[in-house]
């Protein structure tokens, strides 16, 4: 069943001792084939505990220990009770960002990097939608603009200002959603995800709230032009353009010890 390989010698050539996987692993493994391959749908039940302990023939406890696994991994839900069961779900894409989040604290990484990294990813995914762009992608995008373009109209007084954060950001990942590329997308988003915990405690910590308010108008003057610039289908121009944007606004949001705080700082 297990096959030795070159990874499987020490450097004296002899075999080494190879790891059997447990048989709750073994199960896990085999029932997250199944929702990878949508063969169980987000919503499907698994059948009862008694029947899945007969078809893989283990104890309660070892297929229990399978279902711990896929639920750490966002996979399915244990419901206990009379009308409970396990459920597939779908994972978040904040499953993702917990775990790069995590790694990204170990490594020290500073918000420079992931703002460069974001200057990286988001033109190139601007550059993408411009070039496949639909109806529907012009008209939401338009739709988040004008939600914004509202809160801010509203006074920053009276205005919740990290709501202001949160819908700029949902333009964010429109575009990466938009864009045609998964991996492009979820890798995106993630950045995202840690960058914006970062954007609203600049905003939160901002006591001038006309310049934050003069910030953010020229923020949708920025995101009407590249919307233009995507319906007509300029990938060049939108590429450029986003990435201008995005420099200007890296360098307001990055400045003094933000230039090198690190991601555990942030998250502390």
């Amino acid at each position: 069943m297990w096959e030795l390989t070159n990874n499987s010698f020490d450097e004296d050539g002899l075999p080494q001792r190879i790891q059997v996987p447990k048989t709750a692993e073994l199960i896990a493994q085999q029932l997250r084939g199944q929702i990878v391959r949508g063969i169980l749908k987000p919503g499907d039940m698994l059948p009862p505990e008694t029947v899945l302990g007969k078809r893989f023939d283990v104890s309660r406890p070892t297929l229990r220990e399978a279902f711990r696994i896929l639920e750490n991994e966002s996979l399915i839900v244990v419901r206990r009770g009379s009308r409970g069961g396990v459920q597939v779900v779908s994972p978040d894409v904040s499953v993702a960002a917990r775990y790069v989040g995590l790694l990204l604290q170990i490594q020290n990484t500073t918000l420079s990097d992931l703002y460069e990294a974001r200057m990286v990813i988001e033109p190139a995914a601007v550059r993408m939608l411009a070039s496949r762009r639909s109806e529907d992608d012009i008209k939401d995008l338009t739709a988040v603009i004008d939600e914004l373009a509202v809160l801010v109209d509203a006074g920053a007084e009276s205005a919740d200002l990290d709501k202001w954060s949160t819908t700029a950001f949902r333009f964010h990942d429109l575009i990466l959603e938009r864009a045609g590329n998964q991996a492009i997308g979820l890798i995106g988003r993630v950045l995202a995800d840690v960058v914006a915990t970062h954007m609203s405690r600049v905003v939160s910590r901002t006591t001038d709230t006309d310049e934050v308010a003069t910030q953010f108008k020229k923020t949708i003057r920025a995101f009407r032009r590249l919307v233009t610039l995507v319906d007509a289908g300029d990938a060049d121009a939108a590429e450029a353009h986003w990435r201008r944007h995005m420099n200007s606004a890296a360098k307001k949001m990055l400045w003094g010890r933000f230039a090198t705080e690190s991601v555990v700082d942030l998250f502390n």
